[in-house]
C-alpha cells in the first residue's frame, strides 16, 4: 500500500537526495507531507511495532467526529485507576470533552482515554469504533487493543499507518489547536486545585514552525513519536517507532528527519499516504450529519412521542390485509367462472 517502493524493510530514499540522518534510532519510520500525502523517505514503513500512546490520535478523532466538545463528563473512580500517566480525572470531578481531549493529547492522560471512550460507548464499543476508524483510513497494518496505547493482546500499527492516521487528523482544527497549545488550565475539584497543563511535546518549544504532535512510550512499544513542522508552507511530518532515547532524545530524532525532508526538493516521494474514506473525508460518516430513517424513528422517541407513529403503522398494516383479502376473494371469484 502506498506504492510499491514501500513494501522494502530498509531505508528508502529517492535518487539524488541527502543520505538520511544517522542518529536515528527507530526501527522504523516515515517522512511525509501533510498536504500531498507525499511519502518522502521512510524505513520499514509497513512493518508491525506497539504504537504506544501515539495511537490516542484514533480515540481523540473518534471523540471529536462523534462528541459534543462542550458536553460535561462526570469523573469516575475507574478513570483515576487507569494505569500509566494521568492529568488528575477523578470520582467527583466534572470535564468537557474538550479537556479530556487536551489532557490525552498535551500529556497523554490515561484517564482522559478511559473517560473518553466511557462517553463512545464503553471500552468495547469504543474499541470497535476506534478499529472501525482505523480500517476507514487505511490502517491495514493496526489492530488497537486499549485506548490508551497501553500494550495488549494484538496490539499493533506501522509508521505508514500513523501517517495515515496523524494527516487525517491535522486536517481538523480542533485536532490541529489542540496539540500546538502549550499549556492549558485544567480543572480540578475538591480538595484538587487546577493547575497548568504543560505540551510533553518538546519539539513545541525547539523546532521553528512545529506544529506538535505527540510522544509514546511502553515497555514493549520503546519510543514512539509523531511530530510535525511548517516551513515557507511547506508542512512536512515524521514518525517513529520501536526508538530509544540514543544517540539523541525521540524529538531531536524527529527534528533530524524533518530537517532531511525540508532539504529534498519539494515534490520529492517515494510512495504516497493514500486518501480516507470518502464517507470520512466529507463528513457523512459524523452522527450528528445522518438522519434517522423511518425504521428508527420509534426507537428514537419517547413512549409518548412513538405511540402515534406504533398507532398509524398498525392501522396502515390493517388497511394493507384488507386490500389483500379483498384482492384474494376477487381473483378467486373469477377463477370459479
Amino acid at each position: 500500500m502506498g506504492g510499491n517502493a514501500l513494501a522494502g524493510c530498509g531505508i528508502i530514499t529517492a535518487p539524488d537526495t541527502p543520505p538520511v540522518p544517522g542518529d536515528v534510532s527507530a526501527e522504523a519510520w516515515l517522512v511525509a507531507d501533510l498536504d500531498s500525502g507525499a511519502v518522502i523517505a521512510a524505513r520499514d514503513p509497513h512493518g508491525r511495532h506497539r504504537p504506544a500512546s501515539i495511537i490516542k490520535v484514533l480515540v481523540a478523532m473518534a471523540a471529536i467526529n462523534e462528541l459534543n466538545l462542550n458536553k460535561s463528563v462526570a469523573g469516575t473512580d475507574d478513570d483515576a485507576a487507569a494505569e500509566g500517566t494521568k492529568v488528575g480525572v477523578d470520582a467527583g470531578g466534572t470535564y468537557t470533552v474538550n479537556q479530556l481531549l487536551h489532557g490525552l493529547l498535551m500529556h497523554s492522560g490515561n484517564d482522559a482515554a478511559h473517560a473518553l471512550a466511557r462517553q463512545l460507548g464503553g471500552m468495547q464499543m469504543a474499541l470497535e469504533k476506534i478499529n472501525v476508524l482505523a480500517a476507514k483510513l487505511g490502517g491495514r497494518d493496526t489492530r488497537v487493543a486499549t485506548p490508551s496505547g497501553l500494550d495488549g493482546p494484538g496490539m499493533s500499527t506501522s509508521a505508514y499507518d500513523i501517517g495515515l492516521f496523524y494527516r487525517y487528523a491535522w486536517r481538523n482544527p480542533t485536532f490541529a489547536d489542540i496539540v500546538a497549545t502549550r499549556s492549558y488550565d485544567f480543572p480540578g475539584h475538591g480538595d484538587h486545585p487546577g493547575y497548568e497543563l504543560e505540551n510533553d511535546n518538546q519539539l513545541l518549544y525547539h523546532y521553528p514552525g512545529a506544529l506538535g504532535g505527540k510522544t509514546g512510550y511502553t515497555d514493549d512499544a520503546g519510543q514512539t513519536f509523531v511530530g510535525a513542522a511548517n516551513r515557507n508552507g511547506r508542512r512536512l511530518m515524521a514518525v517513529l517507532l520501536h526508538g530509544t532515547r540514543q544517540p539523541i532524545a525521540p524529538w531531536e530524532q524527529a527534528a533530524h528527519l524533518l530537517d532531511y525532508g525540508f532539504s529534498t526538493p519539494a515534490g520529492t516521494q517515494v510512495g504516497s499516504l493514500i486518501e480516507p474514506d470518502p464517507a470520512l473525508a466529507s463528513g457523512k460518516d459524523k452522527p450528528a450529519n445522518r438522519q434517522p430513517d423511518a425504521s428508527q424513528a420509534a426507537g428514537l422517541m419517547s413512549d409518548a412521542e412513538a405511540l402515534p407513529v406504533r398507532v398509524g403503522v398498525a392501522v396502515l398494516g390493517a388497511v394493507v390485509v384488507f386490500g389483500l383479502i379483498l384482492v384474494a376473494r376477487s381473483m378467486n371469484s373469477r377463477a370459479q367462472h
